[in-house]
């Protein structure tokens, strides 16, 4: 779920294991360390890394739930091409306990959103990010009663300033190319908030949007080596009181993937990869008031399949919870699906 602005961002890695700390400051190592070598000559990449280089770019950052299943849920973008339109489709499925005692029933809840989609290059340096989101929800009782809810989500525009090029020379078999972008951008309140979802029900989320403006930071590292690359990203979301003094909480998103590219042609390559992905979530506020059971933090393996031929590309991307505490037990996530097409303009 969304959670609570007073979560700082070293409260959410205090919540990640340590082994996945190690491995986050490993590669905080290799950034300085590469980069303090490195000679950085060109925007490109020799394929088939023109295309897998560019999705690291925000690959993992995750959302629980159904109003923030915007451009955080599954990712931005899938940096596929320096500028594309698309549309895309994400399916996150849940259980919930209907009322605060462990043996309320179980409500099984189905969160959907159709995606308009955009990334748009800004000079040599600057991505612009759009997503506007429509969401189809839906959940069933233990009376099989059911609910759904349509409308409009919470449009999300971010900018990424590109502080590391990756270099276009051949170099030696071990040498490494990279990219790093760091950057923000702000979620506004184009989805509905109805405060009657609220009541009766643990999952806060069960909304079109979360009625406030929220404002994000974030960045992303991406190397190649030989046939191999990785990425790792890092974002926190800010989020604020909606006009119904509803208070969704701060939100740290982590995540990290290997992949390999083949090209099978000169026009057409897949790429698949796997990793892991974490989010943390802070506490809720209702008039000042802390809303008990509404932190928790998840963790994911990821897996996922792109492919481009000419102008067009298509990717599918799963998540599978390995392990997770929500809302003090009370929610559990099954699993997310995404599928997308875009066109390169």
């Amino acid at each position: 779920m969304s959670e609570k602005p007073k979560l700082t961002l070293m409260t959410g890695i205090s919540s990640v294991s340590k082994s996945f700390r190690a491995l986050l400051l490993t590669i905080t190592g290799l950034v300085f360390t590469i980069n303090a070598g490195a000679t950085t000559v060109s925007d490109s990449l020799p394929a088939p890394f023109t295309t897998a280089i560019r999705s690291t770019n925000a690959a993992f950052m995750c959302d629980v739930c159904g109003c923030s299943g915007n451009g955080g849920s599954m990712g931005y973008g899938t940096g596929l091409d320096k500028n594309f339109a698309g549309l895309r489709y994400i399916s996150q499925r849940y259980r919930s306990r209907d009322g605060i005692f462990n043996n309320s029933p179980w409500v099984d809840e189905n969160f959907n959103t159709l995606q308009a989609w955009g990334r748009i290059p800004v000079g040599k340096r600057v991505v612009i990010h759009a997503m506007i989101p429509y969401h189809f929800h839906h959940r069933t009782f233990a009376d099989k009663s059911e609910q759904d809810l349509n409308g409009m989500g919470d449009m999300t525009l971010l900018g990424f300033y590109r502080l590391i090029k990756p270099s276009d020379s051949t170099g030696s078999a071990t040498e490494f190319r990279h990219t790093l972008h760091v950057g923000g951008g702000i979620k506004l309140p184009t989805g509905k908030f109805d405060k009657a979802n609220n009541e009766g029900s643990v999952n806060p989320s069960f909304q079109a949007g979360t009625g406030s403006w929220d404002y994000i930071i974030a960045a992303d590292y991406g190397i190649i080596l030989q046939n191999w690359g990785a990425g790792a990203m890092i974002n926190y979301t800010f989020k604020t009181e909606n006009s119904d003094h509803y208070h969704f909480g701060d939100q740290l998103n982590y995540g990290i993937h290997a992949y390999r590219p083949f090209a099978l042609s000169d026009s057409f390559a897949l790429t698949p990869l796997v990793g892991v992905a974490g989010e943390v979530f802070g506490e809720n506020e209702q008039y000042g008031q802390p809303v008990a059971d509404t932190r928790g933090d998840v963790f994911f393996g990821k897996w996922g399949l792109e492919t481009a031929y000419k102008k067009w590309s298509l990717g599918i991307t799963g998540m599978i919870p390995i392990t997770q505490n929500l809302n003090n037990g009370k929610v559990v996530v099954k699993n997310r699906f995404s599928v997308y097409v875009n066109f390169n303009i």
